[in-house]
């Protein structure tokens, strides 16, 4: 496998301290840290529609990623428990990007955007950057959302420490429909 690869979530995969292959940080206080980033692609016809140039987005699909060249662990703490605790994160992550799917129909799907350009070559171009800065500035607000629900994780888990907690959203992660 190339060492410049991501890790797309996925129901049968589960993270192996081997993905975590960032050199940890020795001043940082966490045992482990991963780095996960929502991808995207999307499909964009762009038309005329009385005298006005606009773009449809067809469809949009998002990937949770798992970074493992920025992801590592303080070898001396990788044990199981802790592991399940940094899968957790990755799961959060897809949790997320599941529930907000709907933000993207609704914001995106059966909508006319107007775009620019003088012909069609211009138009499609325009169309392709305008809706991808728009796609991008809804997953920038998912990426905020991440962020802020994986410290109300850590917390409630202590980092994983606390095994009650951390086998409720365990628990919470495995019944995610597919």
């Amino acid at each position: 496998m190339s060492e410049n690869f991501v890790i797309s979530w996925d129901h049968d995969y589960s993270l192996k301290w081997s993905d975590f292959k960032a050199e940890l940080n020795p001043a940082v206080f966490e045992d482990s840290h991963s780095t996960i980033k929502y991808g995207f692609t999307w499909t964009v016809n762009s038309d005329k529609i009385d005298d006005k140039i606009v773009f449809l987005i067809d469809s949009i699909k998002i990937v949770t990623e798992f970074h493992p060249l920025l992801s590592w662990v303080r070898e001396s703490e990788s044990n199981n428990n802790l592991l399940k605790h940094e899968q957790g994160h990755f799961d959060l992550a897809e949790m997320l990007r599941r529930d907000h799917d709907i933000v993207f129909e609704k914001k995106f799907y059966r909508k006319v955007f107007e775009t620019r350009g003088q012909n069609e070559a211009q138009r499609k171009q325009f169309a392709k950057v305008d809706s991808g800065r728009m796609i991008l500035n809804e997953v920038d607000k998912l990426s905020l959302i991440l962020a802020k629900k994986r410290k109300e994780y850590d917390v409630e888990t202590e980092y994983g420490q606390n095994i009650q907690n951390q086998l409720k959203y365990t628990d919470i992660f495995k019944n995610m429909q597919f």
